[in-house]
C-alpha cells in the first residue's frame, strides 16, 4: 500500500525510513537528516551570517534562516524532503504539510523554524550543489521556447508570437532551423540544426532582449521560483554547495533569500551578449567565427543541445556567481 503522509510528523517517519534504506546520502538527504537531527535550542551568532560561509551546512542554514526571520533562538527545526518523499519506492504520491497538499514543487527542502515564544514558520528552500574541485554552472531552469514564453505570459507579460519564433530559431526546435530552409545551409558554415542569438530574425531579438532588459527582476524571479502552477510551496531561500569538500563540517556554502538574490543579480549586470565559439562536437566554428551568448544578471540563457532533448531552452547561474555579487 502506499504510504499517504497526513501530517508533518507522519511525513518525517516516512522520510526517516526512506533515507534509511538508501546505501549512500545525497548532498539533500544528510542536509534534511542534520537539520532533524541537531540539538535544540540553537542560539544566533553574535556576528550576522556571510552569504557565503565554511562549515557544516545543515547548521549554517538554520542560523541563517533564523537570522533572516529575526529569531534570537531556534527552539526546534525539521525538514522535509520534497524529492525523497515522492520516490515511486515509498509509493508515497502526495505530502501534506501544515495542510497544504503536494504533489510535486519547486523547493527541494521545506523546514520549519520554531521560536522561543513558540511561533513557526515554514519555508521553501531550493539546493544547488557542485562537488568539482572549482565552481561550475548550475541549471536552473529547463524548458522549451514554448514552454519559457507560457510562463511569461501566465505571469502578465506580453510576448508576441514573433518573440516565439525567435526563440524557437534560437532553440533549434523542428520547423525553425536552417536545415529545414534549402535557402539558409547555401554557403553556411556553422551548425544548421539552430540558429544562433546574432542570426535570429532581428524583430523577434529585439523584442526579447527589451523584455529581459526591461523585466529581468521578474524574469529571474520566475526561473529560481515558478515552475509548477499553484506550488504551495515556492522556494523563499536557496542554498548552493559551491564546490567539493573534504568533510561536511568543512563544507563552503553560498546562501540567499529569493528577494536577496534577485536584487543582487540585477545589480551585477543587465542584459547583454558574450562571445563565443564552439569548439566541440560535430559542428565546431570556422577558425575567426564567433556567436553570442544572451544572459542577464547571473543567470546565462542557452540551446540545451543535450543527445535527449536537443532543442530545449536551459537557464544556468553562472560559475562563481556567489563570489561576485
Amino acid at each position: 500500500m502506499a504510504l499517504d503522509p497526513v501530517d508533518e510528523a507522519h511525513a518525517l517517519q516516512i522520510q526517516a525510513g526512506i533515507l534509511g534504506r538508501k546505501a549512500g546520502h545525497g548532498f539533500e538527504d544528510t542536509l534534511t537528516a542534520k537539520i532533524n537531527s541537531a540539538a535544540y535550542p540553537l542560539t544566533a551568532l553574535a556576528t550576522r551570517l556571510s552569504n557565503v560561509a565554511t562549515g557544516d551546512p545543515a547548521d549554517l542554514l538554520v542560523r541563517y534562516i533564523a537570522e533572516s526571520l529575526g529569531y534570537a533562538e531556534v527552539a526546534g527545526a525539521s525538514a522535509i524532503s520534497t524529492g525523497a518523499l515522492a520516490t515511486s519506492e515509498a509509493g508515497v504520491k502526495w505530502l501534506s504539510i501544515n495542510g497544504a497538499n503536494v504533489s510535486r514543487c519547486k523547493s527541494d527542502l521545506v523546514v520549519t523554524l520554531k521560536a522561543r515564544n513558540g511561533v513557526s514558520t515554514t519555508v521553501g528552500l531550493s539546493t544547488k550543489q557542485c562537488n568539482n574541485p572549482s565552481p561550475t554552472n548550475a541549471q536552473l531552469y529547463f524548458t522549451t521556447a514554448r514552454g519559457f514564453v507560457n510562463l511569461l505570459r501566465k505571469h502578465g507579460l506580453a510576448v508576441s508570437d514573433i518573440a516565439l519564433d525567435a526563440l524557437r530559431q534560437f532553440c533549434g526546435d523542428a520547423g525553425c532551423r536552417p536545415a529545414d530552409d534549402p535557402a539558409a545551409m547555401v554557403g553556411r558554415a556553422v551548425d544548421p540544426r539552430r540558429y544562433f542569438w546574432e542570426e535570429i530574425q532581428s524583430k523577434g531579438r529585439v523584442e526579447l532582449e527589451t523584455l529581459l532588459t526591461m523585466h529581468q527582476d521578474t524574469i529571474t524571479r520566475l526561473l529560481l521560483q515558478k515552475a509548477y502552477i499553484d506550488d504551495p510551496f515556492v522556494p523563499e531561500y536557496m542554498l548552493h554547495k559551491t564546490k567539493k569538500s573534504a568533510s561536511w563540517d568543512q563544507t563552503e556554502v553560498a546562501m540567499y533569500t529569493i528577494d536577496e538574490l534577485v536584487l543582487r543579480s540585477a545589480r551585477y549586470q543587465g542584459f547583454t551578449t558574450r562571445a563565443y565559439s564552439v569548439h566541440k562536437g560535430s559542428h565546431k566554428d570556422p577558425p575567426g567565427v564567433k556567436h553570442l551568448a544572451p544572459r542577464f544578471g547571473i543567470v546565462q540563457m542557452q540551446r540545451g543541445g543535450q543527445k535527449q532533448h536537443p532543442d530545449q531552452l536551459q537557464f544556468n547561474l553562472e560559475a562563481g556567481y556567489f563570489y561576485k555579487l
